[in-house]
């Protein structure tokens, strides 16, 4: 038994069942990005969110103790992504990326936006000539430190 193959039962039950994600998070009482994140398998629960989310999609309780375990992030099994829709984000960065870079270091100075105090929010924005994914990410500023 793995993180891995807890993930995996988790993806079977929700489609056995025909959850959402969106859901599933409202039980948990997070966001569905986080929760989306957490059972698949890239975030941490606490041992009364993994009991939550293992009575959801019927686990065992040694079930629930994998998504009590820090993951191993990062889930891609390439590196370059080869799933079409991952694929379109790596392209962004690939191209939009030093773009970031210098707008955040103009703005804001030598730093990083961290992945660690982060929140994103996923939702459906329409238009008239095709309905669009809007994405809002927010990571904190972190500078380096001279020492």
């Amino acid at each position: 038994m793995s993180r891995l193959d807890v993930t995996e039962k988790i993806v079977a039950a929700k489609v056995s069942k025909g959850l959402k994600w969106a859901d599933v998070a409202q039980q948990v009482g997070l966001s569905k990005e986080w929760v989306t994140a957490a059972c698949l398998g890239q975030m941490t629960l606490t041992a009364a969110q993994a009991d939550l989310v293992g009575q959801i999609f019927g686990l065992s309780k040694e079930d629930s103790k994998w998504l009590t375990v820090v993951p191993y992030k990062g889930s891609l099994p390439t590196a370059v992504p080869t799933d079409p829709l991952i694929y379109r984000f790596h392209e962004l960065v690939s191209v939009y990326g030093t773009t970031f870079k210098e707008l955040i270091h103009e703005e804001f100075g030598d730093g990083i936006m961290s992945a660690i105090d982060f929140k994103m929010e996923l939702t459906r924005e329409a238009d008239p000539k095709g309905d669009r994914v809007r994405i809002v990410m927010s990571g904190k500023y972190l500078p380096y430190k001279t020492y």
